[in-house]
């Protein structure tokens, strides 16, 4: 049996300005979008629905006010996707914290923040407009400010002309 390793995982790997992105699909659907480290090689969408996620978000990337129309895959709980919707809804160019977030849905930041990390589909559901109340916070389940995950959270912010965390654009790797 051959275990899948790589770029084998995804039915694209779309290389960007930011860096590279998985684009997972299945019965024409985007099952889910994954930042990856850098070591990945970019692959060719394999399917239409792969073509579409490529295309969109690089259309994205030449225009932070695109606005994404992919056939997503409906993934997970009724809470989570209340927290996507409220991060949906957050105007581009503006963030929120954990915590005003928690207070618009009646929940805790703590939960709210899960949720953001457990977003099946970055890019598209915008959680990179979430930030700790005091500072950048997390992103992707990931708080360490040098690692490739934060540099996207980064870059994400300023194309959307953020302002606020423009200075940590590079990172010290």
């Amino acid at each position: 049996m051959k275990i899948q390793q790589g770029s084998e995982l995804f039915s694209a790997v779309v290389a960007l300005p930011f860096g590279k992105l998985g684009v997972r699909t299945a019965a024409g659907l985007i099952t889910e979008l994954c930042y990856l480290p850098p070591h990945f090689d970019a692959k060719a969408p394999q399917d239409a629905a792969a073509e579409l996620a490529a295309y969109q978000v690089e259309k994205y990337c030449d225009d932070a006010d695109f606005q994404f129309t992919l056939p997503l895959k409906r993934a997970g709980t009724e809470f989570q996707h209340k927290v996507w919707e409220a991060i949906s809804s957050i105007p581009r160019g503006s963030m929120r914290t954990y915590g005003e977030l928690a207070r618009h849905i009646g929940s805790a930041p703590r939960a709210v923040g899960q949720a953001c990390g457990a977003n099946w589909f970055p890019v598209v559901i915008p959680c990179h407009r979430v930030t700790a109340a005091t500072g950048l916070g997390g992103f992707s389940n990931s708080d360490d400010p040098n690692g490739y995950l934060l540099g996207i959270k980064r870059w994400l912010l300023a194309h959307e002309g953020s302002s606020e965390y423009a200075w940590q654009q590079t990172t010290l790797l």
